[in-house]
């Protein structure tokens, strides 16, 4: 009996599922011939399909939407996109058809607003949240936005002292605040306490001393994220209540507090068995903000989310080339990729994050365990542990198969570029491989065209100094 890569597939997950399936022995991605691409860029290359944006927005909007009708909710849902996730122009620019408004992380990011405002893709009624630790030149760009016309533009506090630092270069202007309020870390963390945000027992001190009767201060928001994301655990119900219970307290005293941030979080599928229910969850933040507001006679919050990785992490993938396969000893084979995965998918060697992993040909082989090595001298340059059994199993080939085995690692849309340095000096002077962008026009055919070819040697020379 022939155990066939197919029949592992098809008997380990619902196969096929959704962005996945085979068409003529060959992988597709949400219909995509990924054949058709590699015989037309060749390998590596990295793309981006950016109908999936729109999808992921939709679909968040619309639970939260549904939830907020549901449960008879008084306040409105706002969709942000945190720019640090994927900066790219084409990405921003595919969430921003979606209406969603931006969360910014650094002084840069708000170059990148007037940028998107000179382009006319953003007006200055878009929502705009300031993020992240604030040095004097971020505080000096937010302040320009703001004298600009920006009048939705909310600088979110991460400690006490950015406060004495805004009133600082502000002068006499009236500023909008939100609080961000520091969690707890789960009990594996290496700290107890993150080190983003105002501990929540320091809050309405704060908030009494500092801010309730200074007239050129408005807060506007209370605003807390769990780094391990939005799950049905206890850990996060407890930081959420702790969050909540926080938010009613201070609205109490201060009337123009009106807006509940949950931050990111959301996950998104890193192999072909995830389950998550984001309808319930979503659902029951909604419900459990409304009873608590309506017992404490609060009224409830606009509710913001800064989803990133949720919005364009599914998007995004790498295709490779196995240039040649390895027994090192009797029970490890390695197949050796053609760029490196330190480069590509640092998270993967970094975080040890997880992403799909799937041949694009060669389904009816027979498979076996493998690790996956990429081309630089790096012992740490590999991937080799999947979902599966907690290991890779890919289809054997022999070496005199008239076509390669290729490989995909899907859902890789967010933090990659940015984390690897896009376009930058790479381990070994690996290239960064070829981009394309996939799109569809109105009519629903597949456009694909490159965004940049691979990274060429003279273009790191001029970067390392050899070439002015």
């Amino acid at each position: 009996m022939k155990n066939t890569y197919f029949d592992l597939i098809e008997q380990s997950y619902y196969f096929p599922q959704e962005g996945f399936d085979l068409r003529d022995g060959y992988l597709t991605f949400h219909g995509v011939s990924l054949k058709h691409l590699i015989e037309k860029h060749g390998t590596p290359f990295r793309f981006i399909y950016l109908p999936k944006i729109g999808d992921q927005i939709k679909k968040a909007r619309n639970l939260f939407n549904r939830a907020i009708k549901n449960n008879g909710y008084q306040g409105k849902y706002f969709n942000c996109y945190c720019t640090k996730c994927n900066h790219f122009h084409h990405v921003i620019s595919e969430a921003l058809k979606h209406k969603v408004n931006l969360e910014t992380s650094s002084s840069f990011d708000i170059d990148l607003i007037l940028n998107l405002y000179k382009e006319k893709k953003i007006d200055k009624g878009r929502i705009i949240l300031h993020n992240g630790y604030k040095t004097d030149d971020y505080i000096k760009k937010i302040l320009l936005i703001q004298d600009a016309g920006f009048k939705n533009s909310t600088i979110i506090l991460d400690s006490i002292k950015e406060l004495e630092r805004i009133q600082m270069l502000s002068g006499n202007r009236k500023i909008k605040i939100g609080l961000r309020m520091a969690v707890n870390e789960e009990a594996q963390s290496a700290y107890y306490t993150s080190r983003l945000g105002i501990r929540h027992t320091e809050m309405l001190d704060f908030f009494n001393s500092n801010i309730k009767n200074n007239e050129n201060i408005e807060l506007k928001m209370l605003h807390f994220f769990v780094d391990s994301g939005i799950k049905d655990t206890l850990y996060y119900w407890g930081e959420f209540q702790k969050a909540l219970k926080l938010y009613i307290e201070l609205k109490k005293d201060c009337t123009s507090l009106d807006s509940f941030n949950l931050g990111g979080g959301f996950p998104i599928r890193n192999h072909l068995g995830f389950e998550y229910n984001y309808e319930y969850m979503i659902n029951e933040i909604i419900k459990n903000i409304k009873e608590n507001c309506v017992k404490e006679n609060v009224i409830e919050p606009d509710i913001y989310t800064e989803f990133g990785k949720y919005t364009v992490g599914e998007s995004g993938a790498i295709i490779f080339k196995v240039l040649e396969q390895k027994k090192q000893n009797d029970t490890e084979s390695w197949y050796i990729i053609n760029n490196s995965l330190m480069n590509t998918i640092p998270d993967a060697w970094s975080i040890h994050e997880k992403f799909i992993l799937l041949p694009i040909n060669k389904w009816d082989n027979e498979y076996h365990r493998a690790n996956i090595g990429g081309i630089s001298c790096d012992h740490s340059d590999y991937y080799n542990s999947e979902d599966l059994n907690q290991e890779i199993l890919l289809p054997k080939y022999s070496d005199d198969d008239k076509e390669p085995l290729y490989l995909g690692f899907f859902h890789t849309g967010a933090y990659q570029d940015a984390i690897s340095g896009y376009g930058g000096i790479k381990h070994c002077l690996i290239p960064s491989p070829k981009h394309v962008i996939i799109d569809r026009d109105d009519k629903g055919n597949i456009i694909d065209y490159v965004y940049r070819e691979e990274q060429s040697a003279e273009e790191m020379f001029k970067i390392l100094g050899y070439k002015s």
